[in-house]
């Protein structure tokens, strides 16, 4: 199949371009600025008036990486109208296009934060949305507006929500904390009892690779995870198992990180680390056959080599 990849130079990008290309897939990699690779369309910044029909000529699908990504206490006068432009706009411009230039199935690559922001038992594909905030909301009002594509034109739209995705190359929060167990450092968070799902990037690049291919994936939204929520505390030891260190945890009680982080304006970090947030995935792998390729250790082992 010619697959069209938005988002292509990115960090999930790049590698679903080799993984369809190793699956003899031709991939049209489309990107904001020259990146490098071959045959890329160069698109610039993407947004409801973005004219895709010369990358798109003679493709089959469409995988849909590229957004505005989630930023914690994003400061923009107006974070919705943001997010709705490159989130929400930019994606049903795309998928318009691609409905009239003969593509057949449109990969959505959306957040488990549609779902919400986290609850003490598993999300599935038939709760009812709640997302909370401009990130979530755009991208459940471009869910919406592909659906509505989908009623007129017939084109297959695919959804997926993806937790935390970590691999080669991650950054942000998740590269701190491998640097933080590597140095030593003890962390107060021996007591936590949550459930958080992840999602390597090997197995998150495996199973969009499937939704392109797949018949059964029409029509269809799929959640996304590694098969095994662990804690914070579980999270922990395994990155210091991957990193060959011992880890060195604090069980100080969850009530005091919750004080703690209220006094210095942290109760939104403090939430993540303390809180549940994971996904029951049964349904991709019930509907499609799907296997995670990857264990989480074979993933933190992958993703510690690459970083080091």
């Amino acid at each position: 199949m010619k697959v069209l990849v938005s988002g292509a130079s990115g960090f999930v990008g790049r590698a679903l371009h080799g993984c369809l290309n190793t699956h003899a897939h031709v991939v049209v990699p489309a990107v904001r600025g020259a990146s490098g690779l071959a045959g890329e369309a160069v698109v610039g910044d993407i947004g409801g008036a973005t004219d895709w029909m010369a990358a798109l000529a003679g493709c089959d699908a469409v995988v849909h990486l590229a957004a505005r990504v989630h930023v914690m206490n994003d400061n923009s006068q107006n974070p919705l109208a943001l997010y709705r432009a490159t989130n929400t706009e930019a994606t049903l411009n795309l998928a318009h296009q691609a409905a009239q230039a003969g593509v057949k199935r449109f990969v959505f690559i959306s957040t488990i934060k549609v779902n919400g922001e986290g609850r003490d038992t598993p999300y599935r594909e038939t709760d009812v949305a709640a997302p909370q905030d401009a990130y979530a909301i755009s991208k459940w009002e471009a869910e919406q507006g592909l659906r509505q594509i989908a009623a007129d034109t017939g084109l297959e739209v695919v959804v997926l929500r993806p937790p935390l995705v970590y691999g080669p190359g991650v950054k942000a929060n998740f590269q701190r904390l491998i640097h933080i167990v590597e140095r030593g450092w003890p962390l107060p968070l021996g007591a936590i009892r949550n459930r958080r799902s992840l999602l390597y990037l090997g197995n998150f690049v495996d199973a969009i690779r499937l939704c392109v291919e797949h018949p059964g994936a029409a029509g269809q939204t799929f959640l996304l995870d590694d098969g095994q929520p662990v804690s914070t505390p579980e999270l922990i030891r395994a990155v210091a198992r991957a990193l060959g260190r011992p880890a060195h945890l604090l069980a100080v009680p969850v009530w005091m990180l919750e004080a703690a982080g209220t006094l210095l304006g942290k109760r939104a970090a403090v939430a993540r680390l303390t809180g549940s947030l994971f996904v029951d995935g049964c349904v991709i792998r019930s509907h499609l056959g799907w296997t995670p390729p990857y264990s989480m250790e074979a993933g933190l082992a992958t993703t510690v080599a690459a970083l080091r």
